[in-house]
């Protein structure tokens, strides 16, 4: 039984406590919030014990932290979590400095204690499937990765001007699960990017509608779209082209049901957004963390892939705003 501390009891720490209490091999004891409120609700939802951040991460109650606070803390909270002998499953991205995140690493390789960095994407059950059939060689080897996503509009401003940018906050998912796909890590990358669905946002010093190129040192090519905005709803779709055939993930809708009439054929929408999206990516996320630490393997991803994902999203903002290529050494 792994004895579990959230810390942040916002969307996400909600979201990983639902998982938690569903489990027969892991116990939610102790929550810490800087606001009383969210973290007295989620305590009564898990019977856990309302602490402070540091009396959370000393605690004799807790094995393993789940780090769901804002990530101007997860620096601190890293470094407390590791030396304190605790297990650290991590929400993306581990910091927004490159450098900082190798400070991370250092303190988590020294003290040993296991470390996932939260990209949930990758336990999507559709993104899996796909990355398990191309492991099998059903598509022979890939040749082009195509990753499309879209929000169906924009996060308030505020948010914006500590998010980090959108490549980032926002792209930062689609760079990791080009390394997923593409088996190899990129060399070279060259972003472009535009203000076009808010201009506060090109005032804020972001861009909301970019795409990236990356290729492997095979030739391996991997296409990004992001944009902020997509009338239609939440656009996340991924085709893998290879040399025996193709796979593609399309987008998950509300429901499977099509009508059918003398005005055409009409589908449900696209689930609304990432919390609907990838409630199963979460769920299966947080499971592979507690069976990790149950059965003493290093859970994944790392925080080395933190790091890689990080210096593509830095790569991409240098490359979008010179408009030059950046080569990658991950």
């Amino acid at each position: 039984m792994v004895r579990i501390g959230i810390l942040g009891c916002g969307r996400i720490g909600q979201v990983h406590a639902r998982t938690l209490n569903f489990l027969d091999t892991a116990q939610v004891t102790a929550v810490a919030d800087a606001f009383d409120a969210p973290a007295q609700a989620l305590a009564a939802k898990t019977g856990a014990q309302v602490m402070n951040a540091d009396e959370l991460i000393a605690s004799d109650q807790v094995d393993a932290v789940v780090i769901g606070t804002p990530t101007t803390l997860h620096y601190d909270q890293i470094h407390a979590c590791a030396r304190a002998g605790k297990a650290i499953f991590c929400e993306k991205p581990v910091d927004l400095s490159s450098d900082r995140i190798r400070d991370c690493i250092r303190i988590v390789e020294e003290t040993g204690v296991p470390f996932m960095t939260a990209f949930n994407r990758r336990f999507d059950p559709s993104f899996a499937a796909m990355q398990n059939r191309i492991t099998k060689g059903q598509i022979g080897n890939v040749e082009l990765v195509t990753i499309l996503s879209r929000d169906p509009s924009p996060p308030p401003i505020s948010y914006i001007e500590t998010s980090g940018g959108l490549f980032r906050d926002m792209m930062i998912h689609d760079l990791d699960m080009a390394r997923f796909l593409l088996g190899e890590d990129p060399v070279s990358l060259h972003a472009v990017g535009s203000s076009l669905v808010d201009p506060q946002i090109g005032q804020a010093g972001d861009v909301d509608t970019a795409a990236v190129t990356l290729t492997t040192a095979s030739g391996k090519i991997c296409q990004i779209s992001n944009s902020r905005r997509a009338t239609y709803g939440y656009d996340q779709r991924i085709e893998v082209h290879g040399a025996k055939g193709m796979l593609r993930a399309e987008n998950q809708l509300e429901d499977s049901v099509e009508i059918a009439t003398e005005n055409g054929i009409t589908r449900a929408p696209t689930q609304n957004f990432f919390l609907e999206r990838y409630e199963a990516a979460y769920r299966h996320e947080m499971t592979h963390f507690v069976e990790a630490l149950n059965n003493g393997t290093p859970p994944h991803p790392g925080i080395r892939d933190g790091l890689k994902a990080q210096l593509m999203a830095d790569a991409a903002a240098q490359s979008c705003a010179t408009g030059q290529p950046q080569m990658l050494n991950l």
